[in-house]
This record gives structure tokens, C-alpha cells and sequence, in this order.
């Protein structure tokens, strides 16, 4: 595959990603919006903590996404189970766009609104690992983590998209009105998105030989748990790297409003600069894992993580000006893209290509739905406890296990399966 053919694949595979995370995450961007449309009894915080809890039931379908299209995309080839977790993605999306709310439906709402996470929680369970596996594949090899940051930096895309448009209607629309129906403009947008996405996947080639493809062990559990050291290495750092993710990203909208006191606009004009910013860090990030190599980019990851989270979080508890929000988030920010820039690849560099969609795809699902999944929950349920600084050192806790998994682990760029 020359150059030019792999950087059109890069983008091909970019762009689903981009497309599945942008749906994934504008549920969690319109949840100030439309938590009273599905559960309109209590206060702010207990409907927070409703919509919050369908966000991570959608999680809790990752681990099945993550062995299904793992397993398809061994077995079956990466373009197929790329195809597939982009069409279901859709489907979710436009039902949520179309779907009554509480007061026309009753509990039927809430109940079809779980369904249809439940299918997005699938698809993207599954979409993590076939794109972590075939950009990991047609990489450049010495420039791999260059290349490979560009699956962070579209799921980071996607969450900038999400946040763009939700400024974009706060804008053009009253609060009254996004409440009442404009919420529902983000997930059409994001249904004639995958549609988009689905064109430009179709002439993606094809990475896996049908060799590889039928052999016994190919894609199955019994292959994959060959590679136990490399399943818990990836379990590991999942759990601390979603956690902190989900907690500077998604949740850490609702924590400036909700525990900082700012407004909703305000809060999500700082996201979008951050989110923008930190996206623009992916491939800085990515080159220099090249150049230090996988284990150092993790163990300072983990490093600062430790000693940063806790001040980060009590500094912005008490934070009213913007701009000094903004200047913290950025650093919380720039420590996590150590880790999100080759989040993937490094996972990838961890197993063959026999094992390689699913022992990437079904560990980080199931990490992914037990630490990021769950960070918001937990984080509003700590503070309706009144022990919101607990989550804090919660965080660190996980951080301080990634530090020490970094330590111990032969650097994957150099003694991987996909070595330069």
C-alpha cells in the first residue's frame, strides 16, 4: 500500500470514528436539556443522575460490541465490522431523534430511550478496537504513533462536533426551546452523519489475508486468552485512561455547572476550546511516543496523573473566572493526551493480527463500561452524598495502578507484534 493510499485510509476509518463518537457523546452534551423530557420527577441532580444512568447501561453493552465485531473483524475481515458498527450507530441515533417524550408516552420513553443506547453502547464497543486495529495496520512503520493519534483525535472530533452544535443552538435557540424540541436536532444530525461515513468506508482496503482469516484459533476467546500478560495489561490501562477520560471530558461539563456554579453556555464554550485544543495535541503527542517509545509516553501519563488529579479537581471546585477554568481543564487536558494519543496502538502492538480486533476491542469494552462508563454516575453520586472529593482520589487511586502496570511492561513499539 503506497503512501497516499494508506492516508486516505486513515481518514476513511477516521471519519466512522469521528461520526460514532459525535452520536455517543451529544446524549451526554444535551443531558441539561432533555433529563426533564424522560424523567421529570426530582431536581436537577436527580435527573442528571437518571440520564446518567442509561449513559452507562449503553456501556454496559460494550463488552458484548467489543467480542462481537472483535471476533467479526478477525474472522470476517476489519471492513465488515466497520461497516456494521456505523449503520447501528445510526439507527440509534435516529430513533432517539424521533422518540416521544414522558408526557406523551409515559414510561415508555425512558424504556425506549435505554434500547436505543443500549444499540449505540454496541456499536461503539465495537467500533474501538476494529479501528484501533486496522489504523495500527496500515500505519507507516517508525511513524505509527503519529498516525495512530488520529483515532483520538476524531473521537475528541467528535465530542468538539457535539459541543459546536450544542453552543451553535444555544445560540439560535431559547432555553425554553431546546428543552422542547431543539435537543433533538444534534442526534438527527448525527444519523445523516453515519449515512455520510458509510460512503466514504466503502473503498477502505482490506488488511487481514483470508489466510489468517480461517484459521481455528482466528478471533475466538480460546486464541485471545493465549495473550493473558497483554488482556490484563489492557484492562489496566483502560480503567484508569477511560475513567480520567470520561471525568475531563464528558462529566467535567455538568461538574462546572453543577459544582462550580457556572452557566451551561459558559461551561460549554470552555469544553469546546479545550476539547479543540487537546484534539490539535493528539499527533504531538503520537510522534513523540515515536521517538520516547510507548512505555515512557505511559509511565509519565500515569506519573503526573497521580500527583495532578486531586489539586485539579479541588482548584476547580472554587474556580468562577472562565478563563482560569479554562487554563486548568487544558492541563488536565495535555497530561491525558500522553495517554489518549497511542491509547490504541499501544493496545494493538500487544496482540497478532489472529486476536488483534478482539483482544484490543473486548478488554478496553469491558474496562471501558466498568471505570468510564460509570465516572459520571459515580461522580454525582458521591457529591448528592456530600462527599464529592472522594471521586478525586477515587481517580488518583486508578491512576497510581496504570503507573505501576507502565513500569513493569516491556515497551510494545520495540517488543509488540507490530514492531518498527
Amino acid at each position: 500500500m503506497n503512501q497516499q493510499r494508506r492516508i486516505f485510509a486513515i481518514v476513511g476509518a477516521s471519519s466512522g470514528n469521528l461520526v460514532e463518537w459525535f452520536d455517543f457523546y451529544i446524549y451526554a452534551f444535551c443531558a441539561l436539556y432533555f433529563a426533564p423530557a424522560f424523567f421529570p420527577e426530582g431536581d436537577l441532580t436527580a435527573q442528571l443522575m437518571k440520564t446518567a444512568g442509561v449513559f452507562a447501561a449503553g456501556f454496559l453493552m460494550r463488552p458484548i460490541g467489543g467480542w462481537l465485531f472483535g471476533r467479526l473483524a478477525d474472522r470476517r475481515g476489519r471492513y465488515a465490522a466497520m461497516m456494521l458498527s456505523v449503520l447501528i450507530m445510526c439507527g440509534g441515533s435516529l430513533v432517539i431523534a424521533l422518540l416521544p417524550d414522558y408526557a406523551h408516552i409515559g414510561n415508555a420513553a425512558p424504556a425506549l430511550l435505554l434500547v436505543a443506547r443500549l444499540c449505540q453502547g454496541l456499536s461503539v464497543g465495537g467500533e474501538y478496537g476494529v479501528s484501533a486495529a486496522y489504523m495500527s495496520e496500515v500505519a507507516l512503520a517508525g511513524r505509527r504513533g503519529f498516525f495512530a493519534s488520529f483515532q483520538y483525535m476524531t473521537l475528541i472530533g467528535g465530542q468538539l462536533l457535539a459541543l459546536l452544535v450544542i453552543v451553535f443552538l444555544q445560540l439560535c435557540l431559547s432555553e425554553t426551546q431546546l428543552k422542547a424540541w431543539g435537543w433533538r436536532i444534534p442526534f438527527a444530525i448525527g444519523a445523516l452523519a453515519a449515512l455520510i461515513s458509510l460512503l466514504l468506508r466503502r473503498s477502505l482496503s482490506e488488511t487481514v489475508s483470508a489466510r489468517l482469516r480461517q484459521r481455528k484459533e482466528t478471533g475466538t476467546l480460546r486464541g485471545l486468552l493465549q495473550h493473558k500478560r497483554a488482556l490484563f495489561t489492557v484492562l489496566g490501562f483502560t480503567a484508569n485512561g477511560s475513567l480520567c477520560f470520561y471525568t475531563f471530558t464528558t462529566y467535567m461539563q455538568k461538574y462546572l455547572v453543577n459544582t462550580a456554579g457556572m452557566s451551561a453556555q459558559s461551561a460549554s464554550v470552555i469544553m469546546t476550546v479545550a476539547l479543540l485544543a487537546a484534539m490539535l495535541l493528539q499527533p504531538i503527542f503520537g510522534a513523540l511516543s515515536d521517538r520516547i517509545g510507548r512505555r515512557m509516553s505511559m509511565i509519565v501519563f500515569s506519573a503526573l496523573a497521580t500527583l495532578c488529579t486531586a489539586p485539579i479537581l479541588y482548584t476547580l471546585k472554587s474556580v468562577s473566572n472562565p478563563y482560569a477554568a479554562f487554563g486548568i481543564v487544558m492541563i488536565a487536558l495535555a497530561i491525558l493526551s500522553l495517554y489518549t494519543s497511542i491509547s490504541g496502538l499501544l493496545k494493538a502492538e500487544l496482540f497478532p493480527a489472529a486476536v488483534r480486533a478482539l483482544g484490543v476491542g473486548l478488554p478496553y469494552a469491558v474496562a471501558n463500561a466498568a471505570f468510564g462508563g460509570t465516572a459520571e454516575y459515580i461522580a454525582l453520586w458521591m457529591k448528592s452524598r456530600g462527599v464529592e472529593s472522594s471521586f478525586y482520589w477515587y481517580v488518583t487511586v486508578l491512576c497510581l495502578m496504570s503507573l505501576l502496570i507502565a513500569w513493569r511492561m516491556p515497551d510494545p513499539q520495540r517488543c509488540g507484534y507490530l514492531r518498527d
